[in-house]
Parts: C-alpha cells; structure tokens; sequence
C-alpha cells in the first residue's frame, strides 16, 4: 500500500518513478534471454519485427507499468489501477505471445531438452490448459474475479498480494494470446474462425464488466474514503473513469489481436488450399492416350461424335465396360 498525496499532473506523471524490483527482474530476465536466443538464430524464423514486440510492447510495458506514474499512482486512483490492469492483462502478454518465445526458446535447447518440452507440450495437462476454451475463460474471468471480490482489496492492502496478482494477470494474458494467436508450436492447432467467433463474446463480455463498474457499487469504498483525497476526481467519478478504461480500452487494443487473427486466418486458408490441390494432384491417375478402340466401320457409320465421346473421364470409363 502506497498512497501519493502528490496530485496527479502531466509534469508529476513525467517524473514519478519507483523501483520495482520483482518487475525489473523478471523483465530484465526475459529481454537478455530473449535477445540473446534472437541473435543466435539470426532472425531466421522469427523475424526482428517479432522481436521487437516481445522486447518493446512486452518487456517494457511491462516495467513501464510497474515503476512509472502507473505503479506510482495504482495505490491511490482507481482509473490508473484499471490502466495497469489493462496494460498486463492485454498489452504486455500480446506482445510476448508475438515474440513467439516457444520457438526462441527451443534453440537454447539441445536435442534432449527439445524433446522434453515437446512432450510437455503434446502432454494431456498441456492440452487442457492451453486450450482455447480454457485460456478465454480464464481471460474472461479473471478481470470480474478481480474487481467484484475480496481480491481488489487485498491488492490495496498487501504488498505481496499485488506483486502475485501482477503475475497473474500476464500469466493469463500469455496463455490466452499464444493458445489463440498460434503463432508458436501449441499442443494442438484449430481453426482460426473459432477465435473469431470467441473473440466477438469475449468484447460482449468485457462491455458488461464495465457497465457494471460504472453502474454498480463502490469497489474498495473504505480503502479509497480512509485517505480523502483533496485533489482528483472523486471516487465515484474516478471509477467511473477506470471503467470506461476497462471497456474502451480494452476493446481498442483488441483491435490489432483482430487484425493478427485474421492475418492467420488467411495464411491458414492458404495453406490448407495448397494442400488439399496437391493431395488431388497426387490422387489423380496419370494421362492415358487417347486411343479410339472401335472397329472403324462402326466408328465411321455411327455418324457425329457424341458429348462423352471426348471426355476422359466417361471415355475411360466406358472403355473398362467393353
């Protein structure tokens, strides 16, 4: 618990700063490791852009929202608490999910250590929580778990309890975005329409959360009247706020999520037509010239050629009748 009594500008925002410690080194932890395993493979498939999204709108947002003006003030407005919520819930584990970290990480491994985490991947607890029907779930609970029970309020109080609940909120974040996104090798791949069609319930989802916040009670009311601000917006007005963050938002940057799901979609229609056109290919017999069996005076007193006459298939056909 950290309450600023520093009313919140532009120039305190620019310079409110804390350290964070756990954040620092997790993040830290994860672009060294990351950037070194990117380096080594070259780029070569995964890409620098990829690696971008990992370092930058992953790992950096991530301490960005721990130690700048976020965590600063999360402890004392309810609106900059739902923004740090958003920024780790969405933000972050979006773009460690594009970094495709699985398939950085298996070139760090030798042969053995590929094999294990592809078991452990192929493994039936693997398949379960990574399921797509899973990690929405997750996804969609976890904001409502938050704010409508004794959670939040822990959060304020306990120090502890917000470092694990800031763990917790990327953790759901990332399984969500890699089980749907596919990007990495996933126990088990399916079609990219059943994002879509998740995608469009989880919005309906995240729109009545917030008007439940917005309409409903005070969340963590005795917390926020214990410091009685003198500057800001009221409580009320500031969760009201925190709302419309949650919903707007976070339908925002659920944009991009769209618009990466889509892109697979299409590579994944594109990818199926090119194999179903070479399973055709290899099923169909090869040519057979075309040879016309019958006496000559029948074929000459038959008069004009008929239709299926000169059609391979009905040719081939009627000639294994004869």
């Amino acid at each position: 618990m950290s309450f600023v009594e520093t009313p919140l500008t532009l120039s305190t925002a620019a310079m409110s700063w804390q350290w964070d410690v756990p954040a620092l080194v997790i993040t830290a932890g994860l672009a060294v490791g990351y950037g070194r395993a990117l380096i080594r493979r070259n780029g070569h498939g995964v890409g620098w852009a990829r690696g971008a999204c990992f370092l930058i709108v992953g790992c950096a947002t991530w301490a960005l929202a721990t130690t700048s003006f976020v965590g600063v003030y999360a402890d004392t407005l309810f609106w900059v608490r739902a923004l740090q919520v958003v920024l780790l819930l969405f933000v972050v584990p979006f773009g460690l999910a594009l970094g495709k970290p699985v398939t950085v990480l298996r070139t760090t491994l030798d042969a053995g250590g590929a094999e294990r985490l592809d078991a452990m991947l192929a493994g039936r607890p693997a398949r379960i929580l990574l399921h797509p029907a899973t990690t929405s779930v997750a996804m969609l609970a976890t904001p409502w778990l938050l704010y409508l029970t004794a959670w939040y309020p822990a959060a304020l109080h306990y120090g502890w309890v917000d470092q694990l609940t800031r763990l917790v909120l990327v953790a759901v974040g990332f399984g969500y975005f890699y089980a749907r996104l596919q990007a990495d090798p996933v126990p088990r791949r399916y079609s990219q329409m059943i994002s879509l069609t998740i995608t469009t319930a989880e919005m309906i989802g995240d729109g009545l959360l917030g008007l439940v916040l917005w309409l409903g009670p005070d969340i963590a009311a005795e917390y926020y009247d214990r410091f009685a601000r003198g500057w800001g917006p009221d409580p009320r007005t500031d969760q009201i706020i925190g709302a419309g963050i949650l919903w707007l938002l976070g339908d925002v940057i659920g944009i991009p999520f769209l618009m990466a799901l889509m892109r697979a979609f299409v590579v994944d229609e594109r990818a199926a037509a090119i194999a179903i056109d070479a399973h055709l290919d290899a099923a169909e017999p090869p040519p057979t010239p075309d040879v016309d069996h019958r006496p000559p005076a029948e074929s000459s007193s038959s008069g004009p050629p008929l239709w299926w006459e000169h059609d391979p298939q009905l040719q081939e056909r009627f000639r294994r009748r004869r």
